[in-house]
């Protein structure tokens, strides 16, 4: 086992190394550019992701798919993630996780209007979509399109079931007590609830979930920089100095380079929001809408809350406390974020432990549906309920083992997952940047 992940932990390294994060920050900035900066339009994304569309084709509302998309990516990742870049590359490491979302948005609206360019509608009336079906029918590429199909299937048993079920029972344990292997059963018996409904279940939970969450953990952190009121302008000066110069860091910061935030810093603003991973346009491709550009405005949308609105949070408040009590270790991410949280009286544990498990259990729900969606494109729609169940065994299990093998393969799945998508968002760009031309910049927003 230790050799399994010995190999698989040093795959992990090549596979997200600087290739990799280079390819993903260079699709940001190209389809920002070729599609002439769509970030330009994110009010207008907003509004109609609460506009109701009456009369669309499609399974759930706009809204409904991008919650789902949302449940999905905003995850742990966007709490202990966050600390563990500032834990190793320094305060710098936040405006440059910062700015992959503000470039990634372009990339997340790119992956939505391909995704309802060349979704398909089943016999049944209901519509699927994503990278393989784009990569089939715009390009032809059906072997790649599998390829992408097999790797989201493999990723949804880590990153989506194993990984998050393993946080949600270890914080149960931790702060309340609860015995991993109970709530494991708990957290299968959710799980079942909803997705055996599918995804307009699904859509239903998480529209209700992912606000809920997303404020109540904004709270919690709007608290401590109340409390560190007087940090918060230095945090951020601080924040943007050592982006660049290192040596402005002083402190306990020192040693963190340029390169070393920067490397953090993209890798997991990169890895938060999943822009350019593919995962999210596989539920935009259900979304009730008249064209494929509106529903491209509000998945944009997703890598604005996820990572410049609640990473940049989560930042501000991370630096702000080692500022306010410079007594903190920020030598470990985990660590670091229970410490800053611990410094609201009472309510500082269960804000934090509520947050990380809301956050978990939607990831779960959001990453069911992919995989159901990948296994659906691979085999047959009568092969879902099958892999429903080995999913919701993969959350019980990863509820009461040792995860570090299966956070590695998990990490191997996803960047195989990204290289296929690039690929298709790469040589499909013209289209994209026809139809925006067509509905976003020549006013036909409206049209069927």
């Amino acid at each position: 086992m230790e050799t399994i992940n010995d190999f698989f932990q040093q795959l992990s390294n090549v596979l997200w190394g600087w290739p990799m994060i280079i390819l993903l920050l260079g699709t940001h900035l190209f389809l920002t550019f070729r599609l002439r900066i769509p970030q330009r339009k994110l009010l207008t994304g907003i509004r109609l992701s609460v506009t109701k569309e009456p009369g669309s084709q499609g399974d759930v509302s706009q809204f409904g798919a991008l919650a789902t998309a949302m449940a999905a990516t905003i995850g742990t990742g966007n709490i202990v993630g966050v600390a563990t870049a500032v834990a190793l590359g320094g305060p710098g490491a936040v405006l440059w996780c910062w700015l992959t979302g503000i470039f990634g948005i372009a990339t997340k609206y790119a992956e939505g209007l391909l995704a309802i360019k060349y979704r398909i509608k089943d016999k049944s009336g209901h519509f699927y979509g994503g990278p393989m079906y784009a990569l089939e029918r715009g390009l032809g590429m059906k072997w790649l399109a599998v390829l992408f199909a097999f790797f989201t299937a493999m990723a949804a048993f880590g990153i989506g079931a194993t990984v998050q079920a393993n946080s949600i029972a270890m914080m149960s344990y931790e702060t309340y007590k609860i015995p991993q292997w109970l709530m494991g059963i708990c957290v299968c018996l959710l799980i079942g609830m909803v997705v055996l409904g599918g995804v307009k279940s699904i859509a239903r939970v998480c529209g209700v979930l992912v606000p809920f969450m997303a404020v109540f953990y904004a709270a919690g952190c709007t608290i401590l920089l109340c409390m560190n009121a007087h940090y918060v302008w230095p945090a951020i000066r601080l924040i943007v100095l050592s982006a660049f110069q290192p040596e402005a860091a002083g402190g306990g910061f020192v040693g963190a380079s340029v390169m070393m935030a920067a490397r953090f810093g993209i890798a997991r603003g990169l890895f938060s929001n999943e822009s350019g991973l593919g995962s999210a346009p596989i539920v935009a491709a259900t979304a009730q809408t008249r064209n494929p550009v509106r529903q491209a405005l509000v998945s944009s949308t997703a890598t604005f809350w996820d990572t410049v609105i609640i990473c940049a949070l989560t930042g501000i408040v991370l630096v702000s406390s080692i500022l306010a009590h410079p007594d903190i270790s920020y030598a470990d991410g985990g660590a670091l974020t229970k410490v800053a949280f611990s410094k609201i009286p009472i309510l500082g544990a269960p804000i934090l432990a509520l947050a990380i498990l809301t956050f978990a259990f939607s990831t779960i729900l959001g990453w069911c549906y992919y995989g159901e969606s990948a296994i659906r494109y691979l085999i047959n729609r009568r092969a879902i309920n099958y892999y429903r169940i080995a999913f919701i065994a993969a959350v019980f299990i990863g509820s009461i083992t040792n995860l570090n093998v299966i956070w590695n393969i998990a990490d191997c799945m996803n960047a195989l997952m990204a290289a296929p998508n690039l690929i298709s968002l790469l040589l499909l760009s013209g289209v994209a940047a026809r139809e925006t031309k067509r509905y976003l910049w020549d006013n036909h927003l409206d049209d069927e």
